[in-house]
């Protein structure tokens, strides 16, 4: 908010340090109202707006005419609207500013009225004060558009800023920034390309609303042209293209970043260095996640927890356990996200005691109410382990009731452990909770065919083709080049899809003669053996493997992400390729990571 001057004696009392002098000077029996307006300002520009109410407050005794100027008036409206004073306080000063005819004739005080009623809550007499106005210059006008988008009233913000007759940076980032907040990336793209002479502001909003809509790619690319348009980002710009990175699994991007904080002494604050914990362990590099944890002299409870949900994520069960102990034994407080962790690190290593341990310990030891998500986790250790029919039994002792994802945790167990009774409850209620979900109708096929049940696979294709259920087609992507290249089954739309195809002919007949074996039964379609397998080796992961057989240094790892969890015949085919062509391979599928290397997954098969 800015505010009218009141001479150079007014420029020297705004510091904080002359305070406590202009305090004693308006304690005076008749105040000086220059004087004692100065005071209220440097209070103000202190970040005491309490204290310059409290002054006020003690002074208007002594000096009723206090308020009888629009300096001091529009002064008491900042210091009321800064402390989120009570509306009426803001009321009763509207009421002098309205006796004194400054509510009409001033622009300062009318702009102090408008954003005290705004920070105060009552937007509708802010926009009273703002239509009343009689002339509204660029300040004014986002005033009120500020008010709105703080409220998340995008519609009521367009119409103050389309009808403002100049537009300021101001104006067009504040517009800029409430679309962004309320996630219409589409509308928001708009205000920025309209935007002239943008600032670390305008990219910074830009990028995180496509970062936080899941458009990565675009965030990325904007990324690249903030730089080139030699745009210095902060931190809050750089938290977002970490977040694009960690979607994309885009590792080199995201190390570019670490090496440009780096290189520009950026100061890791708990944000950003969380950020890039998360952004390495998402891309598969768990070491380096691990060696920014231990590089940060503060950690929070989300950095803890970040570190611990990558080491589980990664297979690393033990060594994630072992540190939440040192969290919880240096008296940091874990939360709901903390034990998501730990309970994954539990269920990826099959620790069935101590997951149940440290569920328990929620409630009673952490007071931490287990929420839907951490009962999720719970079934799908008890499922995993073998457990099903106490998995099923904590799922009907719930205290709410289960969502989909709980029940196709159970529906996988029972695919793990051939369980058709329980498999077909699990069934019956993802049919009215995810009733479109392609991968419960195949979990159930697949039960089916293990237990040679094959009219309820035939039942399953029918009711795959009766209710026009589309299935979710597999997608791999690996980084090349600092770009993201994405497969899909069957895809050859890639440039170098001949190249591509001619790798996987080669790459397959060299996993044959190693002793790979499709496996066909996990191919629901009706065809012939050779169609099956044709269909298999082209997989998304498949695809994208042999892109980076092509196009990476001999001995290098290949990083792949895929958008599903990855079939067995995958991983088999995978732990080949790892032996065969002397390959690390580091696959992120939706559940979990999986380290290839030797012929050998680091999931030893549990999964």
């Amino acid at each position: 908010m800015r505010a009218k001057t009141g001479g150079g004696a007014a420029a020297a009392a705004a510091r904080p340090e002359h305070l406590a002098t202009h305090a004693r000077l308006v304690k005076s029996a008749s105040p000086d109202v220059l004087y004692a307006t100065t005071a209220m300002r440097a209070y103000l520009h202190a970040c005491l707006p309490l204290q310059s109410l409290l002054l006020l407050r003690g002074l208007l005794p002594r000096a009723p005419r206090l308020l009888a100027n629009s300096f001091s008036l529009s002064v008491a409206l900042q210091a009321c609207a800064s402390a989120a004073a009570p509306a009426a306080l803001g009321a009763s000063l509207h009421a002098c500013a309205l006796r004194s005819g400054f509510a009409a004739a001033d622009l300062f005080v009318r702009t102090a009225l408008v954003e005290m009623y705004a920070k105060c809550g009552r937007v509708d007499l802010a926009r009273t004060a703002f239509d009343e106005a009689p002339r509204r210059d660029v300040f004014l006008c986002n005033v009120m558009l500020a008010a709105y988008v703080a409220r998340c009233e995008v519609a009521e913000a367009r119409k103050v800023f389309d009808g403002m007759r100049a537009k300021d940076l101001v104006s067009w980032n504040t517009m800029l920034h409430g679309y962004a907040v309320r996630g219409q990336v589409g509308m928001a793209r708009e205000i920025f390309d309209g935007t002239e002479g943008r600032d670390v502001f305008s990219w910074s909003s830009m990028i995180s609303a496509y970062a936080k809509g899941r458009r990565s790619k675009e965030a990325l690319e904007l990324w690249r042209e903030m730089l080139a348009a030699s745009i210095v980002p902060d931190c809050i710009t750089l938290v977002s293209v970490l977040a694009a990175c960690s979607d994309l699994a885009a590792l080199h991007t995201g190390a570019d970043v670490h090496q440009f904080v780096e290189s520009n002494r950026v100061e890791l604050d708990l944000k950003l260095g969380t950020a890039l914990i998360d952004m390495y362990a998402k891309c598969g590099d768990i070491d380096s996640a691990q060696r920014v944890f231990d590089a940060m002299p503060d950690k929070d409870v989300l950095t803890w927890s970040s570190m611990i949900i990558g080491m589980a994520n990664h297979g690393l069960g033990h060594d994630s356990l072992r540190l939440f102990s040192k969290m919880i034994s240096e008296g940091m407080k874990p939360n709901g996200i903390t034990f998501i962790g730990v309970l994954i690190a539990c269920t990826h290593v099959g620790l069935v005691s101590d997951g149940k341990k440290h569920f328990r310990s929620m409630s009673e030891k952490h007071g931490v109410e287990p929420t839907v998500e951490h009962y999720g986790c719970m079934v799908d250790l008890l499922g995993r382990a073998g457990h099903v029919e106490e998995a099923r039994q904590l799922i009907r002792s719930m205290p709410f009731e289960p969502d989909a994802v709980i029940w196709r945790a159970l529906l996988g167990a029972c695919r793990i452990h051939k369980n058709v009774e329980i498999a077909e409850e699990s069934m019956a209620k993802l049919r009215v909770l995810d009733p479109l979900g392609d991968g419960h109708y195949v979990l159930l096929s697949n039960i089916y065919a293990q237990a040679n049940s094959w009219e309820g696979v035939a039942e399953m294709r029918k009711t795959i083709r009766r209710e026009s259920i589309q299935r979710i087609p597999g997608r791999s992507s690996i980084e090349w080049e600092k770009t993201i290249h994405d497969f899909i089954s069957g895809d050859r739309s890639h440039p170098r899809s001949k190249e591509i195809y001619s790798m996987l002919g080669e790459m397959m007949d060299r996993l044959r003669q190693a002793g790979y074996k499709p496996m066909t039964d996990l191919v629901l379609q009706d065809v012939d053996e050779q169609s099956k397998e044709r269909s298999l080796a082209e997989h998304s992961e498949k695809l994208a493997i042999a892109f980076g057989l092509l196009t990476t240094p001999p001995k290098s790892t290949i990083r792949i992400t895929k958008n599903l969890r990855a079939c067995e015949d995958c991983h088999s085919a995978i732990k080949f390729i790892s032996l065969v062509y002397g390959r690390k391979l580091i696959v992120r599928d939706r559940n979990r990571f999986h380290h290839f290397s030797d012929g050998q997954c680091s999931c030893k098969d549990y999964w």
